[in-house]
């Protein structure tokens, strides 16, 4: 259900997001082009707490900032690229993504500057028990290859505004219920991102990238970078880095593999690069680990 096709390479940091006064505020650049699903024209959705819809084929410019809305707000992107800035910090918005702004909390969502065009729909939902489950999740952005699902039904309900009550409601209720497996996908990140990294400990002579950790979990890097924090306490690559570390001053305490043997076991072709490294994490080169373990085993027989 979730993928990512972003090529990356490098250690994903979250950008620092200066402090701001947030407005609420919309611009549309007049090459925009919006339709929208209301409730006094399809009555359903106050059946199903939903405000507002709306179908966006956005360029050239758009931007919406809101200081804390009393709806839940959701965008599902099918093309082109928006960017989300929140108070603690900004994610590209990329395509087969749905991004979850629970009610209450300031945000701003824009054509992203290196693109013309954004393609997406958008949902407002009330801020009631039925959707609960929304504002539980926090501001983030999922991938998900059900955004174009839920775009395509809304797609169809536009069509049918004023139309068949019956074919309306059909529609609705699938919405409903692709939206309501957006929570178990948030909920999912984090077993994902540990089933990748007990393979990333299993094949540590692999040259793991950021890239495919997040590829192999099903996220896009800035996800697999909150994940593995929240997880681990480190970025992914100062996780692999200290699986290999740890598992290097396993393997010193023994006496049947040389150093440069150890390195290549971790992936590290260059035995100078490992000691380095391994030198920069402990504090001593290896040879010096291995002579002090050796030492203190001595002493305590």
């Amino acid at each position: 259900m979730f993928k990512t096709d972003k090529n990356l390479c490098e250690s994903v940091i979250e950008p620092k997001v200066a402090t701001r006064v947030w407005h609420d505020e919309v611009f549309l650049a007049p090459q925009c082009k919006e339709r929208f699903l209301t409730r006094s024209e399809i009555p359903e959705l106050f059946e199903q707490q939903i405000f507002m819809a709306g179908l966006a084929d956005l360029n050239l410019g758009y931007r919406v900032e809101r200081q804390g809305p009393e709806e839940h707000t959701l965008l599902m992107s099918i093309g082109g690229r928006g960017l989300l800035t929140t108070a603690n910090q900004c994610l590209d918005i990329n395509p087969d993504s749905i991004t979850v702004l629970p009610a209450h909390q300031p945000f701003r969502f824009e054509l992203h500057p290196q693109s013309q065009h954004w393609k997406m729909a958008w949902i407002l939902l009330s801020d009631s028990a039925q959707w609960q489950m929304i504002a539980s999740m926090g501001q983030v952005v999922i991938e998900s290859d059900v955004a174009e699902s839920i775009y395509a039904a809304l797609n169809l309900l536009h069509g049918d505004i004023h139309g068949r009550q019956s074919f309306r409601t059909l529609m609705l209720s699938e919405v409903v219920k692709l939206l309501s497996g957006v929570d178990s996908a948030a909920r999912e990140a984090p077993l994902r991102v540990m089933s990748v990294f007990n393979l990333v400990e299993s094949q540590l002579h692999h040259d793991w990238t950021v890239s495919e950790i997040a590829r192999r979990a099903y996220l896009s890097e800035e996800q697999l970078n909150r994940v593995s924090k929240k997880l681990y306490g480190k970025t992914p690559r100062e996780y692999v880095i200290a699986l290999r570390m740890n598992k290097a001053s396993d393997l010193l305490k023994t006496k049947e593999w040389s150093v440069k043997m150890i390195a290549a076991r971790l992936g590290y072709r260059d035995a100078n690069n490992f000691t380095h490294r391994f030198t920069k994490y402990f504090g001593v080169s290896p040879r010096r680990y291995r002579q002090d373990w050796q030492q203190a085993q001595c002493s305590f027989l």
